[in-house]
C-alpha cells in the first residue's frame, strides 16, 4: 500500500513540475514576443523581394504566389495550392524557387543554395523571403487549396506520410503527434490530428528559434522531424514535404495565422 501511495505522490510531483515548466516556457515566450528578432528577417525578405537580382536582373515583383503577380498580402495562408503553370501543388518555398528560376534566371541549384541560415556569414535568402511573405498573412484564416484533384491528392499523400511508420525506431509523425497531453522531456507535443492543436501549431511557423538564433521555415521543421525519426532526410523543397505541409495546413484550416512566431 505504501508503495502505491509513494508512486502516486511521485507521479503527481512529476506532473506538477512539468506543468510548472510549461507555464515558465509560455511566460518566457510572452516576454520576448514583443521584440521578436524575426522582424529583422522580415525586413531583409521584403528588400530581397524588391531587389533586382539573378542573371536577368529583375525583382520578384512578378511572382505569382497564388493571389496574382506580385500580390503577397494573404498569399501564405492560401498555400500549398495548385499552380497551373507548373502543373503541381506547391508550398511557398517550392513556389519561390519557380519564380527565381523563371523570372530571375537562376538555376534550381542556385535558387536552393543555403536554404537554411547558419550565422551572419551564411545567411539564407529563402528564410528571409518566407519570413516576410508569412508576415503579410498575420491575422488571416489558414485556407490551403482544396478544390483541385491534385490538391486533394497531395492531402491524402501527406496524411499517409504522417501515419507511415518506419526507420530503426518504427516511428511515424503520428507516434508523437496523434494523442493529447504528450511531451518529450519538457516539450509539449501538439496533437496534430486535433484541429485546435493543429491550428495553434501550424499558425506559428515560420518561427525564430532562440536556441539556434535563426528563423526556421516549415520545410526546416519537417526535415528536422524526419531526422529525429532517423529517416533519410527528404530533399529540400521536395514533393514529400509539400504533401506533408498540405496535410498539416488542412488540419489547421480556419485557424488564425500568427507567424513568424518565437520558439525556444
Amino acid at each position: 500500500m505504501k508503495r502505491i501511495v509513494l508512486s502516486m505522490l511521485m507521479g503527481a510531483s512529476s506532473l506538477a513540475v512539468a506543468q510548472s515548466a510549461s507555464e515558465s516556457i509560455a511566460k518566457y515566450r510572452e516576454m520576448l514576443a514583443e521584440g521578436n528578432p524575426a522582424e529583422l528577417w522580415e525586413a531583409r525578405g521584403e528588400a530581397l523581394w524588391n531587389e533586382k537580382r539573378g542573371p536577368k536582373q529583375v525583382s520578384l515583383a512578378g511572382c505569382d504566389l497564388g493571389k496574382g503577380a506580385g500580390v503577397v498580402k494573404g498569399a501564405y495562408v492560401g498555400l500549398p495550392r495548385y499552380f497551373a503553370d507548373t502543373g503541381k501543388v506547391q508550398d511557398v518555398e517550392q513556389r519561390l524557387i519557380t519564380c527565381m528560376t523563371t523570372l530571375q534566371g537562376y538555376t534550381v541549384a542556385q535558387a536552393s543554395v543555403q536554404p537554411f541560415g547558419a550565422g551572419a556569414s551564411k545567411r539564407s535568402t529563402m528564410e528571409a523571403l518566407v519570413s516576410w511573405i508569412a508576415s503579410e498573412s498575420r491575422g488571416m484564416p489558414i485556407a490551403p487549396g482544396s478544390g483541385h484533384p491534385l490538391e486533394r491528392q497531395a492531402y491524402q499523400a501527406g496524411k499517409a506520410i504522417f501515419n507511415y511508420r518506419g526507420g530503426p525506431y518504427d516511428f511515424a509523425c503520428a507516434t508523437c503527434h496523434s494523442a493529447p497531453d504528450k511531451r518529450i522531456r519538457l516539450q509539449d507535443l501538439p496533437d496534430l490530428t486535433s484541429s485546435a492543436d493543429a491550428r495553434k501549431a501550424y499558425a506559428s511557423w515560420p518561427a525564430y528559434r532562440v536556441s539556434q538564433g535563426e528563423v526556421r521555415t516549415m520545410q526546416h521543421r519537417l526535415a528536422d522531424c524526419f531526422r529525429q525519426q532517423r529517416f533519410p532526410e527528404p530533399a529540400y523543397a521536395s514533393d514529400v514535404l509539400t504533401a506533408l505541409t498540405m496535410y498539416l495546413a488542412e488540419q489547421a484550416k480556419g485557424g488564425e495565422f500568427n507567424a513568424p512566431a518565437l520558439k525556444r
